[in-house]
């Protein structure tokens, strides 16, 4: 169908040029020039990707609706929820950036993981979205803070030209985005501490089962 209507749009332009070129007496050197104008301007226009709007929900597939529903979600709160992952995932993606930007931030991610922490964490809380009071501090506080530390340290670092005061800021900025990793790090510990309890348990009933089996 979309062929189809390629080829006729082709053939009405090529009418109204010949219609053009009957009327004005145009030679044929400037009729090939105005073609080739139009085949790269349709072309220009059929690569051009449309950049996705962040603010943009992505759609909702049945699958992910029936796995919220059934954790007792409300529709509210799955809208509510969804809008606070598409925002998360956002300053995920930020961040990675950043990081990739600067040698001194990938030597912090390095020693902290905190990038590889955040996408976990993010994982976790698709997995069990009835969480996500658990992670307040880092989907509210930390994960957005550190975009904007990064963000605002990749601004400094870049200057042309560095003033003693320039370092300092860049130095302090460094301490901070340090500590503010390991906070991340923190967060997803946390977040999965509970589940490594209930392993602890597991393994001891099961340790339990074994001896009583053995004897």
């Amino acid at each position: 169908m979309k062929k189809n209507i390629r080829l006729i749009a082709g053939a009405i332009i090529l009418i109204l040029l010949l219609i053009f070129i009957s009327s004005t007496g145009t030679d044929i050197f400037t009729t090939l020039l105005l073609l080739a104008g139009i085949v790269l301007v349709v072309i220009g226009l059929r690569g051009r990707k449309v950049e996705a709007n962040p603010h943009v929900l992505p759609s909702l597939t049945k699958e992910r609706e029936a796995h919220y529903l059934k954790s007792g979600m409300s529709a509210r709160e799955i809208e509510l929820f969804r809008e606070t992952m598409n925002q998360s995932k956002q300053q995920i993606d930020q961040f990675q950036k950043n990081i990739a930007r600067n040698n001194k931030l990938k030597a912090i991610d390095l020693r902290h993981d905190a990038l590889r922490a955040s996408k976990a964490l993010f994982k976790e809380l698709v997995k069990e979205p009835t969480k996500l009071p658990l992670a307040n501090h880092f989907l509210y506080t930390h994960l957005p803070n550190m975009v904007d530390l990064t963000d605002k340290f990749i601004e400094i670092n870049e200057h042309e030209i560095k003033s003693r005061e320039t370092y300092e800021k860049i130095e302090e900025s460094t301490q901070i985005i340090e500590q503010m990793a390991s906070l991340i790090a923190k967060d997803y510990s946390q977040f999965v501490a509970d589940d490594l309890d209930d392993m602890d348990i597991e393994l001891s009933i099961a340790k339990q089962s074994i001896k009583r089996d053995n004897e």
